[in-house]
């Protein structure tokens, strides 16, 4: 972790090094979007810690020489890579199940696991504080976490049947979890729709204004030879109806999200599973980035397995999301890898907003436990990737955790405290440096 005798003004120093880093390009591209993603930064701690990833990873540096937990497989299995309390949300899976679960899968890779749970537990101290719970409340919870985590990492590697460990759906899930699929249930493709899309000429196409970029020929041109690429990365199973892939219209987007400044996207309108308009569908072109944590993995055989960093997402979430979106998939665009995705109208993320009362946060917490667990459990030699995981994921984890059972929730438990002790620091720092224009390129 970053050496706590840096005073503020190293610290900064520190902080603007790694932007540069992991940021530069794209802020010198769109200085505007880095304004608005820095602005969103600002708002909390919390809204600091998600945007800074690169950050998270540069401060466990030293974890590349191993550490609790550690050995040549766990060190090196299908992690999330942004894991914090607020990935998490809703989707529909491609047996059209409603699903709770991990999502936003851009920062994916492989690498130790324990990153993936230092990183939760630490949002999760971040949100404690901020509602004003104590240390030892806060303690408790992230011992919940890592009990939960535990626990279901131990039923999947002694052959638990999946009636055991089902997911998180409209039938199993309770709490704030059952809310959101409730509420996911409740949208519609046509709602989702209705706020993009307007009908001329008896045809469904993109509406003016609202964040979309109308094309010129060649950039049109440029999109749809990446749609065509796009198509040869989809499953067997996704091309049932060849109609479905029909292009209808192209818009350009503005880079949305905190992760996402700086990056070129586009929205494709196609006809989708019927000939009715309101079953049409949308989905996204986006260039991918390059991960926070595959700065500080060096295994050679791991970055030289994708081919882009958009191949490297999809491959990264189709290893740990069971069922994935049927129409993820990847392509280039001017010599950039890109994820492609659906934009789903079943898209419902976890709303800490209203989630005070400390039994209600401890049943969410211990949820996101058992996601988590499940997601590193799925993404093992059963995954159709056995070149870079070829062994069980949760039997290794299991067996790791077992040679020290009393010491995985303390280790949890201190990173927690220590951590969002320093990204609250941080978070000011970072204020400081921005309102006194003290980021190069803004």
């Amino acid at each position: 972790m970053s050496d706590p005798q840096l005073n503020a003004e190293q610290r900064g120093e520190q902080i603007l090094a790694v932007f540069d880093t992991a940021f530069g390009e794209l802020l010198a591209a769109d200085p505007a979007a880095f304004r608005v993603k820095f602005r969103k930064m600002a708002a909390s701690a919390f809204a600091f810690y998600r945007g800074t990833a690169c950050l998270f990873y540069h401060d466990l540096e030293e974890e590349k020489r191993g550490g609790p937990y550690l050995d040549e497989r766990t060190s090196r299995v299908w992690v999330h890579g942004d894991l914090h309390a607020e990935n998490f949300g809703t989707y529909m899976d491609a047996q059209g199940r409603l699903i709770f679960n991990v999502n936003d899968f851009d920062e994916a890779y492989v690498g130790p696991f324990t990153w993936d749970l230092k990183r939760l537990a630490a949002s999760v101290a971040l949100i404690g504080y901020a509602k004003a719970l104590s240390d030892e409340q806060i303690t408790e919870l992230v011992r919940t976490y890592a009990a939960a985590y535990r626990d279901r990492i131990h039923a999947l590697a002694t052959g638990a049947k999946s009636d055991e460990v089902p997911p998180f759906t409209l039938d199993t899930a309770q709490g704030p979890l059952l809310d959101a699929l409730r509420d996911a249930r409740s949208l519609t493709r046509f709602g989702l729709l209705e706020t993009m899309t307007e009908i001329r000429d008896f045809e469904r196409r993109f509406a003016p204004g609202g964040g979309s970029i109308e094309l010129d020929a060649a950039t049109r041109y440029k999109v749809l030879a990446a749609f065509d690429g796009y198509l040869e990365t989809l499953p067997e199973s996704s091309l049932a109806r060849p109609d479905s892939y029909r292009v209808k219209d192209v818009v350009g987007r503005r880079g949305i999200g905190i992760g996402s400044a700086g990056l070129p996207s586009y929205n494709i309108l196609l006809e989708g599973a019927t000939d009715a308009l309101e079953n049409d569908v949308v989905i996204y072109i986006k260039q991918a980035q390059t991960p926070a944590v595959s700065r500080h993995i060096t295994d050679p055989a791991i970055r030289e397995y994708f081919q882009h960093e958009g191949h490297r997402t999809v491959i990264s979430q189709r290893a740990l999301q069971a069922h994935a979106d049927p129409w993820l998939g990847w392509t280039e665009l001017d010599g950039a890898g890109q994820l492609v995705a659906e934009v789903s109208p079943y898209a419902v993320d976890l709303d800490w907003g209203d989630i005070d009362d400390p039994e209600e946060i401890a049943a969410v917490v211990a949820d996101l436990g058992r996601a988590t667990a499940t997601m590193h459990a799925a993404a093992d030699d059963e995954s159709g990737h056995s070149e870079l995981v070829p062994f069980s994921t949760e039997r290794a984890i299991d067996a790791a955790i077992a040679a020290d059972e009393s010491g995985f929730g303390d280790l949890l438990v201190d990173f927690a405290h220590a951590y969002g002790a320093r990204a609250r620091a941080d978070h000011q720092i970072f204020v400081d440096l921005f309102r006194n224009g003290r980021i190069p390129g803004l």
